[in-house]
């Protein structure tokens, strides 16, 4: 089995998903997590200027989703058939789209614009999407069962900010 090095900041975002498939199947991995002065330090030296990287017997890979297949490819979990995985990476994607609005409410340094993109999204974003994702849940409760989309659907919309009962 290939030595895997994953690398982040200390926290969960970007990563969480990938530690998720790790455990999933058992997959031993080294979880290095970095401050924001080691992550200036490191940055320069990575493939694309961002985390989270993965090292897979020397050679690294980044991007987010690309490790994510990556690692969901090693442990059987993309989805049984090629509509599963289509599946997977519609859920997926869908979810980095509602993401990156989460991320900009988040990061927004300006106190009232701030408030406005709470607002927008804990009104306006996030409750369709909410409903959507709920609709593609089978009736057994998994978007495809045994698949990343369904991790993604644990560690995202049951856990992180995301979450209806968590938005800020």
């Amino acid at each position: 089995m290939p030595a895997y090095k994953l690398t982040y900041l200390n926290a969960r975002g970007g990563a969480e998903l990938i530690r998720l498939l790790f455990a999933a199947d058992e997959i031993p991995y080294e979880d290095v997590r970095v401050d924001r002065d080691k992550w200036l330090e490191l940055k320069p030296k990575t493939p694309m200027g961002q985390v989270p990287i993965l090292e897979v017997d020397g050679h690294v890979i980044c991007q987010s989703m690309t490790v994510v297949r990556f690692i969901a490819r090693e442990a059987g979990l993309l989805g049984k058939t090629l509509l599963d995985q289509a599946r997977a990476d519609m859920l997926l994607e869908g979810g980095i789209d509602v993401g990156k609005l989460f991320e900009e409410m988040v990061m927004e340094k300006d106190a009232s614009k701030k408030v406005e993109k709470k607002k927008e999204f804990g009104e306006k974003t996030l409750p369709p999407f909410l409903a959507l994702y709920e609709g593609f849940a089978g009736d057994n409760g998994y978007f495809v069962g045994d698949s990343v989309a369904d991790l993604f659907r644990h560690c995202v919309l049951q856990h992180d900010g995301f979450h209806h009962s968590r938005v800020p």
